[in-house]
């Protein structure tokens, strides 16, 4: 690609679980109006990848959310449950390169090997599976991708709002899994094949998954692919300081719609991020020429 055919691409890529809530909505519009600030083009990718949970309808609803709050996509929406054959593919280059490996581990046991002082939810896996001779195990395997030895594993990184992040992979992230013991793909093997595939330059998204970068970054430069930038937001959360999810139906967009215009619902997210200085009504596109990271906080958002 020239210089001359270069052009910004984001993406905004749901998962079909559920309708979407304020805190998604935050998210697909500060995407959108970064990647509409620099003249690029914003791409729908629907993360369909978790059979037991992924509906079609759940993926219609989202977009017909997002086309009534005025956050159309450029192209898309592309299924990530259509892609099997690309994520084998590339799973298969780093199998060839001893990259990855079957894991036989159930949450339990991964679990009992954590230390005392590991108890902010975060499970690092500690390699258990990694050099087991092959036959020792049957039956379903996870397959995970080899992270470098510790101290050989730094990732580091600057970060769109939240500035230099540096992550050991090793002790803070450990093996990871690229390919569910079910079969299914994970997460962080299918969004870096399609980022990469697909063009995307930056990703916009909740300071939840931030942790999910440096992995990223990881798996981009071992498949050969140049990693996008990273810009993650603020959360929205409830009075009691959590982040708003799919259970708060009070706040999912079948609810908001009943009660609020598109624009009430813009205005008011775009007054919480410090985009304007009052909740007035307001169209995405009204949004755009004033856009400006530096006039969003980094303290979460409270809801």
């Amino acid at each position: 690609m020239n210089n001359k055919e270069y052009i910004e691409r984001g993406r905004f890529a749901p998962s079909p679980t559920g309708r979407m809530h304020l805190g998604n909505v935050f998210s697909a519009l500060l995407s959108w109006l970064s990647i509409k600030a620099q003249g690029g083009k914003w791409v729908l990718r629907i993360e369909d990848i978790d059979p037991q949970r992924s509906r079609m309808e759940y993926a219609d609803l989202i977009m017909d959310d997002l086309e009534w709050l005025g956050l159309t996509w450029d192209e898309g929406p592309f299924y990530q449950s259509e892609r099997g054959e690309i994520y084998e593919a590339e799973l298969q280059k780093l199998a060839d390169r001893g990259m990855t490996y079957p894991c036989y581990c159930t949450r339990a046991d991964i679990l009992a090997t954590q230390a005392p002082h590991e108890s902010d939810g975060r499970v690092v896996y500690k390699g258990t599976c990694r050099n087991l001779k092959p036959g020792t195990h049957s039956g379903p395997a996870a397959i995970r991708m080899r992270v470098p030895e510790e101290g050989e594993g730094i990732v580091s990184f600057v970060d769109g709002h939240y500035g230099e992040q540096t992550v050991d992979l090793t002790t803070q992230c450990g093996d990871f899994i690229v390919r569910r013991k079910d079969g299914a793909w994970a997460y962080q093997l299918a969004v870096v094949v399609d980022d990469a595939l697909m063009g995307i330059t930056e990703v916009v998204r909740g300071r939840d998954l931030l942790l999910s970068s440096p992995q990223q970054i990881y798996l981009a430069k071992e498949l050969g692919f140049a990693p996008p930038r990273f810009t993650h937001l603020p959360l929205l959360c409830n009075t009691e300081g959590q982040r708003l999810s799919k259970r708060d139906r009070s706040l999912d967009m079948g609810a908001l719609r009943s009660r609020f215009e598109a624009e009430d619902i813009i205005g008011l997210l775009a007054y919480k991020a410090g985009l304007q200085k009052s909740p007035n009504r307001v169209t995405a596109e009204e949004l755009v020429a004033g856009f400006d990271w530096s006039n969003i906080g980094i303290a979460d958002i409270e809801f």
